[in-house]
């Protein structure tokens, strides 16, 4: 047993369940709104998509509990819309079905100078917004999730039996388990690359930053649970893919959103110099 670090280990899983639940949301809403899959790279979501199958067929391998499995499907079904809506917006486009297609810089079409014209005709209408309050929405987003998850874990202690609690893995030693987790690791640490050098060319538009907001806060809450559990070295060596693909994640995550920063910056900056200048 790993004696007081059950319970901080149960409610930190809980938070990380919590923020799995509502990580795609953000983003699949933003294409949604702005009719365009474009500023996902294709190749970030399907090796995400290879991570997420990976994690599942580790949990269905090592037994893990229905619960988990579950959210595995789910997280493979979130991965599937993301990528019908990259294609299903992309044929609207193509077939003159989408009459004011998204556009995203670096993807150049003889809309592209229309559509800027009818942006700037009215700035009210797009008026994007400040910095400070997209903190304090995503902080109060963060404060109900993380509340969320506490509730479940007091939810799951007045249950008959306990057997809802998030599993970690903790069985014995098994390669073809420690495979599929190192598969699945690689995967999502992999599939940040190529959104961050997409990043560089679409600068972030089109993105939505709460995909890894909720995505580092899962990340880092999934480790620390692993973590608090027990910091026993066998223990440790038999979860080391489970901690290497979410504890290193998230260094790549906080890279992506210092990109949202870095260029909202740069068009706070632009916008200045524009209105100097008219």
């Amino acid at each position: 047993m790993f004696g007081e670090g059950n319970a901080a280990s149960s409610v930190l899983g809980w938070i990380s369940i919590a923020c799995w639940i509502i990580v795609y949301s953000p983003q699949i809403i933003e294409n949604y709104q702005i009719q365009s899959g474009e500023g996902l790279s294709l190749l970030f979501i399907y090796i995400w998509l290879l991570g997420d199958v990976c994690n599942l067929v580790g949990a269905v391998m090592a037994g893990l509990l229905p619960t988990v499995i579950i959210l595995g499907v789910y997280y493979t079904v979130c991965d599937t819309i993301l990528l019908c809506q990259v294609y299903y917006y992309r044929w609207k486009r193509q077939t003159g079905r989408q009459v004011l297609p998204g556009h995203i810089p670096g993807e150049v079409s003889e809309d592209t100078c229309l559509l800027a014209e009818s942006r700037s005709v009215d700035p009210s209408e797009r008026s994007e917004p400040s910095v400070t309050r997209i903190f304090v929405r995503y902080l109060a987003a963060v404060a109900f999730v993380s509340a969320a998850g506490v509730a479940a874990y007091f939810i799951s202690n007045w249950l008959p039996n306990d057997d809802t609690a998030p599993l970690l893995p903790n069985k014995k030693l098994d390669w073809k388990i420690q495979v599929i987790g190192w598969t699945s690791a690689t995967a999502y640490l992999g599939a940040r690359l190529p959104q961050i050098v997409k990043n560089f060319k679409t600068r972030c538009e089109g993105l939505a930053p709460g995909l890894f907001v909720f995505s580092i806060m899962g990340n880092l809450t999934y480790t620390l649970s692993i973590i608090a559990a027990s910091r026993n070295a066998d223990y440790l060596i038999r979860n080391a893919s489970w901690l290497a693909g979410s504890g290193l994640t998230v260094f790549l995550d906080i890279l992506v959103l210092s990109q949202f920063f870095y260029y909202g910056f740069v068009s706070v900056q632009q916008g200045w110099i524009d209105r100097g200048c008219a």
